[in-house]
């Protein structure tokens, strides 16, 4: 697990960022070279050396454990604040989901109200990006190969319209109505009728990892200038600027909370 939250217990003799009682969070990382181009400029998630903050060597040749366990031990680099009013269970998911959508949005400048988003997805990533993009102002279209996520895209999450993906009338009239879209989806699914929807130099942005290559057609890409992006989670300055931003704009992830002896009934969900 690695989005750890919780209450600051001690601390040692050089922290100068955090003091006892402080609510703190873990995100996906722990550790990094701390000397290359990307630590220097606050991107350590693309540090080559990074270290995860589960099932990996640590500097000592520890393994990390993650949230798996009673305590964690951790370098103040790699800890976040987290303000008095944002709830620490429905923050902890923003330490994964919603900086990997946060970090796209700010980066590729879709920060700018009114613009038109496309969110490909209604999962743990897509309902955080709904949030987020709202927040920014941005106009949001949630695309779903689902019709029972309707309801929950515009009148649960404020998503401003709907398109089912597999109906090609649908698709067919939103066609170059996009300036962008993040495509939350891990799986195997067809890339093209995507990018029918952008309009010129519009960007289709992939988070989902999928087992299989995607297809990936020249001409659409050639003929509207349009591009095709990735993009992971940020680094430790860009997700307490997300968590500040949540803060401030009332964004936390939806949750179900569970007894920790209940956890094996929750996996079987």
């Amino acid at each position: 697990m690695y989005e750890i939250v919780g209450v600051v217990t001690e601390v040692g003799s050089k922290v100068t960022k955090f003091k006892v009682g402080d609510k703190v969070g873990v995100g996906c990382m722990v550790g990094a070279c701390l000397s290359c181009e990307s630590c220097s400029d606050d991107l350590k998630n693309y540090c080559s050396k990074m270290i995860l903050t589960y099932n990996m060597a640590y500097h000592d040749e520890t393994t990390t454990c993650g949230g798996y366990s009673d305590i964690m031990v951790a370098s103040e680099r790699f800890v976040v604040q987290i303000t008095d009013n944002l709830p620490l269970d429905g923050a902890a998911p923003l330490l994964c989901a919603g900086i990997t959508v946060y970090s796209p949005l700010k980066y590729f400048g879709f920060t700018k109200p009114g613009r038109h988003l496309g969110i490909v997805g209604l999962g743990g990533l897509g309902h955080v990006a709904v949030k987020f993009a709202k927040a920014f102002g941005l106009q949001v279209t949630l695309i779903c190969t689902s019709p029972s996520k309707k309801k929950e895209a515009i009148e649960i999450l404020g998503a401003d319209s709907f398109l089912l993906s597999p109906d090609p009338e649908q698709m067919q009239a939103a066609r170059g109505t996009l300036d962008g879209i993040i495509d939350t989806v891990s799986a195997i699914h067809s890339i093209p009728p995507l990018l029918d929807l952008l309009k010129p130099n519009g960007k289709l942005i992939l988070l989902g990892v999928p087992n299989e290559p995607h297809e990936l057609p020249a001409p659409p890409l050639i003929m509207g200038k349009k591009t095709v992006d990735g993009s992971g989670i940020g680094g430790m300055k860009e997700t307490q600027e997300m968590l500040d931003f949540a803060a401030k704009h009332n964004v936390t992830a939806d949750i179900e909370v569970v007894p920790v002896g209940n956890s094996d009934t929750f996996k079987k969900k």
